[in-house]
């Protein structure tokens, strides 16, 4: 794909943060674009500002990416409203903090609902369509913490393994069966997005310490700045992205230290994280 021009493309997630700077992005490139997010007013922003950057046709809708069947419903909607789909971004995404003992399965169900069921969702739902369109491509937000774990974040990290292992392997599959898809796994490190100050916490986690935490010392990239990067990383058909110098940081210090980056990370850690929320 050496062009994002009349090219229909598919954002999840669209309300803000990444999703909103991709649309953008895609937008004064002259896409034509399907937006789709759970946060009604942050989208109707994003379409808003995607209609002043010009674009000729945007479709907006509230989806629950975790939904089944609701996806389902969406992606033929979009195919029936544009006729093809050439891009599929499945950005929507979620965080949950505290130690795996603390955290409860509802949490957890959640989080794994959204990260990992919603990324396989709009790219079943959609792939048919992507090899129809003789020029396709799905981009997936996996994480830095795709790529390396960390303490506090282990459904986070679970949820993000599992997107980059099922986008690497569908990669393979596009190639062996000679699909005109492009697959792309995208691993970015901290961004300035509101993914901090949305996530569910343990009871024993301090939310307000952790959002800060994110915001003041972990976030360090513009959504825009990012969003740059995915694109020129659509456009060369790279199999993988690392957004951000502590995505490409640490992940050499995981391919260095092999296993031992665990301790290092742990050691590290005691002297970063805040402190445990007190219970009462």
């Amino acid at each position: 794909m050496k062009s994002l021009k009349d090219k229909v493309v598919v954002i999840t997630g669209a309300g803000s943060g990444i999703g909103r700077a991709l649309a953008l992005n895609c937008a004064e490139r002259g896409s034509l674009l399907a937006l789709s997010d759970v946060d009604e007013a942050g989208l109707a922003e994003t379409v808003a500002l995607v209609t002043d950057a010009g674009v000729s046709k945007v479709r907006s809708d509230r989806l629950d990416v975790s939904d089944r069947d609701a996806f389902a419903r969406y992606a033929l909607n979009v195919v029936q409203d544009f006729g093809r789909v050439n891009v599929v971004v499945n950005n929507a995404g979620v965080a949950l903090a505290g130690d795996l003992a603390d955290l409860e399965y509802t949490d957890m169900d959640w989080i794994i609902g959204i990260n990992f069921w919603g990324v396989v969702h709009g790219t079943k739902e959609f792939l048919p369509h992507l090899i129809a369109s003789g020029d396709g491509h799905v981009v997936n937000l996996s994480s830095l913490f795709g790529l390396i774990s960390m303490p506090g974040q282990s459904m986070y990290n679970a949820s993000k393994y599992a997107v980059r292992g099922m986008t690497e392997a569908l990669r393979e599959e596009m190639l062996i069966a000679r699909h005109p898809v492009g697959v792309t796994s995208v691993h970015p490190g901290g961004i300035k997005t509101a993914i901090a100050r949305n996530a569910r916490v343990s009871a024993k986690e301090d939310q307000a310490a952790t959002a800060n935490l994110f915001d003041k010392k972990l976030a360090r990239m513009t959504p825009e700045k990012a969003a740059e990067i995915i694109v020129k990383g659509i456009l060369k058909n790279q199999a993988r992205v690392l957004v951000g110098i502590d995505a490409h940081a640490l992940h050499t210090l995981g391919k260095l230290a092999g296993s031992r980056y665990q301790d290092i990370i742990a050691h590290s850690a005691k002297r970063v994280l805040p402190a445990k929320a007190k219970v009462v």
